[in-house]
């Protein structure tokens, strides 16, 4: 444990300051002296010890002022009168010692109690994030920067009032799931494995309506128990406009403005809802923009989110307008993820050959895209599948 640990390298530390003094010889040397000097050693050893032992207790609050300055970040300040008295012994923290230090408190450290985020499982990179979206997601400006935005404002504020919520909208590829994996990459040690991050497949965990209340209170105590073990948690529903609305609404809590809960702080969970809800909604404005001869670049968030939210919001049998989390405004943001043109479909094909470490050439490159189906008929402007499979139909190109 830490008590034994600390004094053992306490030991060490203090046996190689004596030494260090040339206080301490060994027997071997005693052999070798004259007379005298064992004569010597005896008369001058009760009074060595002594001292030794009070400079011993000074060094070894030396050694602890280090270790919880070096770890829990108390004590970082002695008093000028203590920092005096310790001087005035000649004792300082030895090298050997503080290799110790090191090591103890990097082994201290990796339990996860003192790192920036106060939890080594959670690390926050945000700057990593956002490189590796600009790199790696293609024709996305929107969602690259509403998901970065968001998080970051989200994760500076110290007391934020409720949890934060990103609903993802548009077709199948266009690169829901993939942020959504990149945002557990970047926020927690072990991304999606992590015991903070919980994905919930509708089809897969909510097969059947006859058991939606079995299916909410197993919801309910899942999210209960991943919020007090970490303090930050991250929930994705995939396939969100599956889940029947009740579940929608026995989340709600979580997701509301902070109350009183008790014990357990509901504000640091954060939300992704992936949706194919709106892709259609999402595809004919960016069709209605290149058709006026407008940049896809163009296409600005406010216009867009109203076009979305009005489709979201109409009565159909989907989850999201049978709940009351649209009326109750309980979503943050509404991410579009815009349809993928054909150069896109290159980029994302490149990315394929890369990750696998193969080459490649433009004509390959282009041999996958024309695979792909695009839409509409007259213009064959977007990929109707995304990027989805295209790491699949490589090998068929494959020698």
């Amino acid at each position: 444990g830490l008590p034994c640990c600390f004094l053992i390298l306490l030991l060490l530390g203090s046996l190689e300051a004596l030494r260090s003094r040339g206080t301490l010889t060994s027997p071997r040397e005693e052999e070798q002296g004259p007379t005298g000097k064992l004569e010597r050693w005896g008369r001058m050893r009760y009074e060595t010890v002594k001292n030794h032992l009070r400079a011993v207790g000074a060094l070894s609050k030396q050694y602890w002022q280090y270790l919880a300055c070096k770890v829990w970040k108390e004590g970082c300040k002695e008093e000028e009168g203590e920092e005096k008295s310790s001087r005035s012994l000649g004792w300082s923290v030895p090298l050997v010692g503080q290799d110790y230090l090191e090591i103890l408190s990097a082994w201290y450290c990796s339990f996860g109690k003192c790192c920036k985020t106060g939890d080594c499982r959670i690390v926050n990179n945000i700057t990593g994030l956002e490189a590796d979206l600009n790199a790696q997601l293609h024709g996305q400006h929107l969602a690259k920067e509403i998901v970065v935005r968001a998080l970051q404002g989200f994760l500076r504020n110290a007391q934020p009032e409720k949890a934060l919520v990103l609903s993802f909208h548009g077709w199948s590829g266009t690169g829901k799931n993939f942020v959504a994996r990149m945002v557990a990459s970047h926020l927690y040690q072990d991304g999606l494995k992590s015991e903070c991050v919980k994905v919930f497949i509708s089809l897969f965990h909510f097969p059947h309506h006859m058991y939606v209340d079995s299916y909410k209170a197993q919801l309910k105590k899942q999210i209960s128990e991943t919020v007090q073990l970490c303090k930050q948690s991250l929930f994705i529903f995939d396939e969100a406009e599956k889940l029947h609305f009740g579940l929608l609404d026995a989340i709600k809590p979580f997701m509301a403005h902070y109350g009183n809960k008790g014990k357990v702080d509901y504000q640091r969970p954060i939300f992704l809802f992936l949706s194919n809800l709106g892709g259609n909604t999402i595809n004919k404005v960016a069709l209605d923009f290149w058709r006026a001869g407008w940049a896809r670049e163009e296409i600005s968030m406010e216009f867009l989110e109203q076009q979305l939210r009005l489709e979201l919001q109409k009565p159909k049998e989907n989850s999201y307008a049978s709940s009351h989390i649209l009326e109750e405004n309980l979503i943050d943001f509404f991410v579009p993820f815009l349809p993928l043109e054909y150069h896109h479909v290159k980029l994302c094909t490149r990315d394929a050959f890369l990750a696998r470490g193969l080459p490649y050439t433009e004509a390959a490159l282009d041999d996958v895209a024309r695979m792909m189906v695009f839409v509409p008929k007259e213009e064959k402007l977007f990929s109707a599948q995304g990027c989805k499979s295209v790491s699949q139909r490589i090998n068929y190109f494959l020698p």
